[in-house]
């Protein structure tokens, strides 16, 4: 039986090999384990009053009795990160950045349906939004540009063994190839979690100030080849590189692609008309009152963008004309704030 504390954010957090968190896994307790246990408001540090271990007194932990444990005070005590744990890179323990709030603010069925844990009913994500939409691209003419080849919401039931669905788009290219930043933003996270299916990955978000669309928008770069040289809290502009192309990340559990996979980039779009946004103990980014988007839709540039109304759009409406970056500088069409996030070559 769960206990009371796994009824808030921590019983949507999964160990390194996909499991719930339970009572069971108290044993073996490491920096993330106890994080995910006791971090209810997700800020990357355990209070006293958030404290309820019997094992050993809080004082162990809090080792310069300022009444919080820090990380790298729960670090020292385990004697470093577990094989398995996420790599913050000073995205999640840090300072908080402009916008984010405690994860228990966001609530614990929509950090479900963004984050999308394991234990968590697939129906939540639909519900915000995760389902087809018929979108499709199509770029200016003369230029070769990167096509998706993995659809927004693809039904991934049958090989995942769960209800499952694909969680952005997937457009193939070459190792190494540029994934660029579609709009100006701010950095939220660069992390390198271990057998996360994204693997190496970045979040930007962007402003109604930075896009001129009046919602604020967050975009996810994954499967980088290697880690982006991004921090937490930097500004980025539109073009500048997220980083290289790869094929990092673990193959999902009971997934039968195995070694199909190819070096592409995992985009994915999430907005909401709220500022606020919170990142939880594993490094997802969900914003407050937050939805899914056919990443598609982003570029349409004005509203609706919903999936509701992108999938009830007339035929001759769902393709969508894309603003890209060209290889060797400049826009089409020019003075566009939004990009595909790969530049295209004529």
């Amino acid at each position: 039986m769960q206990s009371k504390k796994f009824t808030c954010l921590i019983s949507c957090a999964v160990l390194s090999m996909g499991i719930v968190a339970s009572a069971s896994a108290s044993a073996q307790m490491n920096p993330d384990r106890f994080l995910q246990r006791w971090d209810a408001n997700g800020d990357g540090q355990v209070s006293k009053n958030e404290f309820g271990g019997k094992r050993r007194p809080f004082s162990d932990f809090d080792k310069n009795g300022d009444g919080v444990a820090t990380r790298e005070e729960i670090e020292a005590v385990f004697g470093g990160r577990a094989n398995g744990g996420i790599n913050t890179g000073g995205g999640i323990a840090g300072p908080r950045l402009e916008g984010q709030v405690p994860a228990k603010l966001v609530g614990r069925d929509l950090i479900c349906a963004i984050a999308r844990y394991r234990n968590c009913d697939g129906k939540l994500a639909v519900d915000r939004g995760l389902f087809p939409t018929g979108l499709r691209p199509t770029f200016p003419d003369g230029f070769v540009c990167h096509g998706i080849d993995e659809p927004f919401a693809k039904d991934y039931s049958g090989s995942r063994g769960r209800e499952a669905y694909h969680g952005g788009i997937d457009m193939p290219a070459n190792y190494g190839t540029p994934m660029l930043a579609i709009a100006n933003g701010m950095v939220l996270t660069n992390v390198d979690p271990q057998m996360s299916a994204r693997g190496k990955e970045v979040i930007i978000r962007h402003t109604p100030e930075d896009t001129g669309i009046p919602l604020y928008i967050y975009s996810q770069y994954a499967h980088l080849d290697e880690r982006s040289a991004l921090k937490p809290g930097e500004r980025v502009k539109m073009g500048d590189v997220v980083g290289p192309t790869g094929n990092s990340g673990s193959m999902p559990l009971n997934s039968k692609a195995g070694a199909m996979r190819r070096p592409a980039i995992h985009f994915a779009i999430w907005f909401s008309d709220k500022p606020d946004y919170a990142i939880d103990p594993q490094g997802n980014v969900v914003p407050k009152d937050g939805w899914w988007m056919d990443p598609t839709a982003v570029y349409r540039l004005s509203p609706p963008f919903d999936s509701d109304s992108m999938k009830a759009l007339p035929d001759a409406d769902k393709w969508v004309r894309i603003p890209v970056m060209i290889e060797g500088g400049g826009t089409q069409p020019a003075g566009t704030r939004l990009i595909w996030p790969y530049a295209c070559r004529t």
